[in-house]
């Protein structure tokens, strides 16, 4: 057969052995918008030229009795025999079944998911890293930021001490604060924070101040474990928690636990003494600890709106209820007139009488101060407590009550545990002592007696004229309380 002259005009109709000299002649037909110079080699392939001289490849076929065309590109920067290459597999495709489209997309989504898995990698990498370099203070404030809802403001405030720097001046007298026994680890990257380090941490502060050390190792376990539950920093600790270790708990020693409690004999002088300190606040604060069994800061933080003249009763705060983390219990005749005596200046019911100034300029001041002795803790330390408003430290003045009354070594829970003496005097059930006093329960048949204001009322009121009576205090319970005075803030 004759090659067909290069002058010849294109049959768009016949099939051609595609070479550059053709493909470079071929013209659009005066009249049609395109026309099509079909491969005799692969079957699909054609070269489509249009009115206005663009030159493409395509590739068409049938894909389950529906059509299917591929552009391949421009001619002659896909040259005949790429684009010959391309139609050969896109036909061995098709006659396999295959969708190329389809298949294009797994792909897509196959290399979309290996780019995402490795830029999580990446992500996951920066972020391991930079908790790598979380220290044990970075952790430590955001732990206790976090915590502090949950938290009391002497369990707030011991976290704080545990691990400040020291050097701050002392409120009263001259010298400077001591650093807490944790402040030693507060500079240790969390991932150093093993086993080994915290034995030797513990012995060397349980010579020095074991009570304080052992307060700040049952912080430290809780501290870990939360260290633990938090994704960004449980890859950095050892699987066991490495303050729970044998050898640490062995150094510092077990609690010995006080058994300070005012003898009956005793009342009567402690009554004097506490009625005599020049704070009335703090004198009933002190009265109603004795008189109620409650813990110290459950009485410390008690509002007025939590007490109830209508029913007679006072809502506090449980450490031990998880559910609504309070409780009520029964108020009292001689409770009430304690409360009733006490000026209102705020909300309250133990109120200080010193103001804050609490102005914009002098909250900066004071945050300015604490920054620069708390260093690092110094978000957390800067922050006013709500606390701010309530008597401190109430416990100077009972020691000095106690000294004149020559009773000693007489603790705030020490007024808790003769609340519970004083119950045994006068036979009160063990199950309504603890739940005046917020002790767990026992035994599970106790866990589900629910025992109802007045009857806890009954005992309550036998354990307060017990007291009174051995102190010589003549108290009329019928008598109504008086009035509470308003006071102005100074």
């Amino acid at each position: 057969m004759a090659r067909p002259s290069k002058s010849a005009a294109i049959d768009f109709n016949a099939p051609h052995q595609l070479t550059h000299g053709l493909l470079e002649r071929a013209t659009c037909v005066d009249g049609l918008p395109f026309v099509l110079v079909r491969d005799a080699d692969k079957k699909g392939l054609r070269l489509r030229v249009t009115k206005a001289g663009g030159k493409h490849w395509q590739f068409e076929t049938r894909i389950k009795g529906k059509l299917f065309t591929r552009a391949l590109g421009e001619w002659p920067a896909v040259s005949i025999e790429e684009a010959k290459a391309e139609a050969h597999r896109l036909r061995g495709l098709t006659e396999q079944g295959q969708d190329p489209r389809e298949l294009e997309r797994q792909h897509a989504a196959t290399k979309a998911a290996e780019v995402a898995e490795q830029a999580a990698k990446r992500a996951h990498q920066a972020q391991q890293e930079a908790a790598s370099a979380k220290t044990v203070g970075d952790l430590w404030a955001v732990y206790v930021a976090e915590r502090k809802p949950h938290w009391g403001d002497l369990h707030y405030a011991d976290h704080i001490r545990k691990a400040a720097p020291g050097g701050a001046p002392f409120k009263r007298g001259k010298g400077t604060t001591t650093a807490g026994p944790l402040h030693d680890l507060m500079a240790l990257p969390l991932r150093d924070l093993s086993a080994p380090t915290i034995e030797a941490w513990a012995a060397k502060e349980a010579k020095t101040r074991p009570t304080s050390a052992r307060l700040a190792w049952r912080m430290l376990k809780v501290f870990l474990g939360w260290c633990d539950e938090q994704p960004a920093y449980a890859g950095l600790l050892p699987a066991k928690n490495p303050a729970k270790t044998k050898k640490s708990r062995e150094v510092l020693g077990r609690v010995n636990k006080k058994k300070d409690v005012l003898q009956r004999e005793q009342l009567g002088v402690w009554f004097d003494a506490v009625r005599n300190i020049g704070n009335p606040c703090i004198a009933a604060y002190l009265q109603v600890m004795l008189l109620t069994g409650a813990r110290p800061n459950e009485i410390i933080s008690m509002r007025w709106e939590n007490v109830n003249t209508q029913w007679k009763g006072i809502t506090i705060r449980d450490k031990i209820n998880r559910v609504t983390r309070e409780r009520t219990i029964p108020l009292t005749p001689y409770v009430a007139h304690l409360l009733s005596a006490l000026p209102l200046r705020n909300e309250w019911v133990f109120s200080s009488g010193r103001q804050l100034n609490m102005s914009e300029k002098n909250i900066q001041r004071r945050n300015a101060k604490r920054a620069k002795v708390a260093g690092q803790l110094s978000a957390v330390q800067g922050q006013e407590t709500p606390a701010s408003g309530h008597i401190t430290e109430p416990n100077h003045a009972h020691t000095a009550a106690c000294t004149v009354a020559g009773i000693a070594d007489l603790t705030l829970h020490g007024l808790r545990r003769s609340f519970k003496s004083a119950s045994e005097w006068v036979e009160v059930p063990n199950g309504v002592r603890q739940n005046i006093m917020g002790h767990v329960a026992k035994s599970t048949d106790e866990d589900y007696t629910i025992r109802p204001l007045d009857l806890l009322r009954l005992h309550h009121e036998k354990i307060e004229a017990w007291i009174l009576e051995q102190a010589g205090i003549v108290f009329d319970a019928k008598a109504a309380p008086g009035a509470l005075r308003v006071v102005a803030a100074a």
